[in-house]
């Protein structure tokens, strides 16, 4: 059975690479490394939750590439 643990895990740790992109993109782009910070600090939780839920999303309607033994 995959869990619900590992679709967290999976949000986390990938929101910290993203984030960690977009903050450089930003700040490389303006110039300003606080609207950097500012603009990761609003994307990280917002995208973590939206990612976690299109994971459980997928996982429970979806089900493509989890076999039946995964899914129960």
């Amino acid at each position: 059975m995959i869990s619900r643990k590992r679709h967290l895990t999976k949000a986390v740790t990938w929101r910290v690479v993203a984030t960690t992109a977009t903050v450089i993109i930003v700040g490389v782009s303006t110039g300003d490394w606080r609207v950097g910070i500012s603009v990761g600090g609003i994307e990280l939780p917002t995208k973590m939750l939206l990612y976690y839920l299109h994971e459980r999303f997928w996982y429970k309607f979806i089900g493509l590439g989890v076999s039946g033994a995964e899914a129960k």
